[in-house]
């Protein structure tokens, strides 16, 4: 046996790797990049979401984005052709509707308070640089026919200033000269239940709904809060104000179409003008509440059907009289345990929810003199007659079967 090495043998030396034939070269691994800064826009906008973040709870991160957007928007009225209405609804107090409105004051482009202010002040104070007017509790503006009639005006103000060039005409001096108001502003309402179907359809709509057991905001104190609140609006004006040029000439691919595209196009725009993740998160937004505000349309057309049905089925229940008082209708309706109207807002179905859901079809009580001599409000079947026959026919009746008549057979000759 050979004698052992008196020292371990050395190991080769290191060299750099080189190219081997028919064997891809190991990379260098390549160093990350610094991260990209925010720009401007983009911190501006994070910030003043963060601030609704802190104060109220907002029912998705798509409502975030949009009232973050919408506020932004503001800044440049001018520029766009477009006024979107921010509608901040909810179904009962306390969901943050009034909170949501008191952020959106301090941060918007010259806020106009308009509670208790008539139209007439209201188109006054819209100049070519508008204001934005800020409604709160419009629930009382439009909550009944009656209160609705005396804010038609309003209404008209609030349809009419979602776009550009569509003044009011209004007789006014000692010569009573026709004289033209602008109307075109940005409008945030909030109020319980939903606004006019007009108003609505020209707004980014914002379901509010009251904070659940784990959920926190802080306390919004307007002499200790409102000074942060100007820095992010002073901000966005710093970050906005140069590029009105650029907004003016800016048309955003838009995911959707028509009026719902007229109204989310300036929030599409400014999340555009600020980039980053912003572009995405607008028209993921853009897509999911209108869609979620067409099924809600959808709901509301199959609870219009549903009551023709029902209300077909009250007059068969009493016997298809020709009048039916609104009382004993409302009756049987809310008396249906199987059917919504027992539930439907906070009563059940009353006269006035009976009026609203049938107006579109033309068809309201009026007073009636009953068989029994008594005269009361009510309706009568005909009314219905031509809305049934258009929106629910009764399915056809099965054809009556005739009975099968005995087949007579010729009698075979005896012997046949």
């Amino acid at each position: 046996m050979d004698e052992a090495a008196p020292h371990a043998p050395s190991l080769p030396a290191a060299w750099p790797p080189v190219a081997v034939p028919g064997r891809p070269a190991t990379p260098e691994p390549t160093p990350e990049p610094d991260p990209v800064p925010p720009s401007e826009g983009e911190q501006a906008l994070s910030d003043l979401r963060a601030q609704f973040r802190r104060y109220v709870v907002l029912p998705s991160e798509d409502a975030l984005t949009a009232v973050t957007l919408w506020v932004a928007a503001t800044h440049l009225q001018t520029a766009w052709q477009h006024a979107p209405r921010l509608a901040v609804v909810g179904p009962a107090k306390r969901c943050g509707k009034s909170r949501l409105l008191d952020v959106v004051t301090e941060t918007v482009h010259d806020p106009l308070i308009t509670v208790n202010a008539s139209a007439a002040a209201v188109f006054r104070s819209i100049t070519e640089n508008p204001p934005t007017l800020l409604v709160d509790e419009a629930d009382t503006l439009f909550g009944s026919a009656k209160v609705a009639e005396k804010n038609e005006e309003m209404r008209g103000l609030l349809n009419a200033g979602h776009q550009r060039n569509r003044p009011t005409l209004r007789v006014s001096g000692p010569n009573h000269e026709v004289s033209k108001f602008p109307t075109f502003a940005m409008a945030a309402l909030a109020g319980i239940g939903d606004l006019p179907d007009t108003i609505m359809d020209r707004s980014v709509v914002i379901r509010m709904r009251r904070r659940g057991p784990g959920e926190k905001v802080a306390e919004f104190r307007t002499m200790r809060d409102t000074p942060a609140l100007h820095a992010v609006r002073d901000r966005l004006v710093a970050w906005l104000g140069p590029l009105h040029t650029t907004a003016l000439d800016l048309t955003p691919a838009m995911p959707v179409e028509d009026r719902a595209a007229d109204t989310w196009q300036p929030l599409v725009a400014v999340a555009d003008l600020a980039g980053g993740r912003w572009p995405e998160a607008a028209r993921a937004a853009c897509l999911a509440m209108t869609k979620h505000e067409a099924e809600q349309d959808q709901d509301n057309s199959a609870l219009n059907l549903r009551l023709l049905a029902d209300i077909r089925r009250a007059f068969a229940a009493e016997g298809n009289p020709g009048l039916l008082r609104t009382g004993r209708l409302l009756g049987i309706l809310n008396e249906d345990t199987e059917s919504p109207w027992p539930e439907y807002k906070d009563k059940g179905l009353t006269a006035r929810g009976l009026q609203l859901l049938l107006k579109d079809y033309g068809i309201s009580a009026a007073s009636h003199r009953f068989p029994d001599g008594l005269q009361a409000r009510g309706f009568a079947r005909e009314q219905f007659a031509d809305a049934w026959a258009r929106y629910c026919p009764e399915p056809a009746a099965p054809a009556t079967a005739l009975a099968a008549e005995p087949l007579l057979l010729p009698v075979p000759a005896p012997g046949a």
